[in-house]
């Protein structure tokens, strides 16, 4: 990358926003069909890992405030995809769950999403890639823990 360019296009911010929107684009327009978007899928693939999570767990896992989780576990409630219901350890929270519906539209939707991001990569090579993902990893690692 030139930093001798006074070409936008060679700046980093350009070329990692539109490599995001392009990935965005892949993501919606793979996911869909499950009537999921891009958000959707974070909040899927959080809840569909590990232990169930509460809402506030999910917000901070995905680095979303509490009011815009609240709205996407409300959508995504009403999509019959997850359900809410009070923590046995803390009745003030809410845990989020996949229903049966949602662990199906979860599975689809991950194939749906690495087949977008397997397009997005496929002008690299496979090691390039890995890279690429294995640098920005660190990046955002090292704003984690600054």
């Amino acid at each position: 990358m030139s930093r001798d360019s006074d070409d936008p296009r060679d700046l980093l911010a350009y070329l990692l926003k539109h490599a995001h929107l392009r990935l965005t684009g892949l993501v919606d327009a793979g996911l869909a069909p499950y009537d999921i978007d891009g958000k959707d899928f974070g909040v899927l693939r959080v809840v569909a890992t590990g232990e169930p999570k509460s809402q506030a767990a999910v917000a901070q896992i995905l680095a979303i405030d509490r009011t815009t989780m609240v709205a996407l576990v409300d959508a995504l409630e009403r999509k019959g995809v997850v359900t809410r219901r009070p923590d046995p350890a803390d009745r003030r929270r809410n845990v989020v769950e996949l229903t049966e519906q949602g662990r199906t539209t979860y599975d689809k939707a991950a194939e749906a999403y690495a087949a977008a991001e397997q397009e997005l990569l496929a002008p690299l090579e496979e090691a390039r890639a890995s890279d690429l993902a294995r640098l920005l990893r660190e990046l955002v690692s090292a704003e984690r823990s600054a």
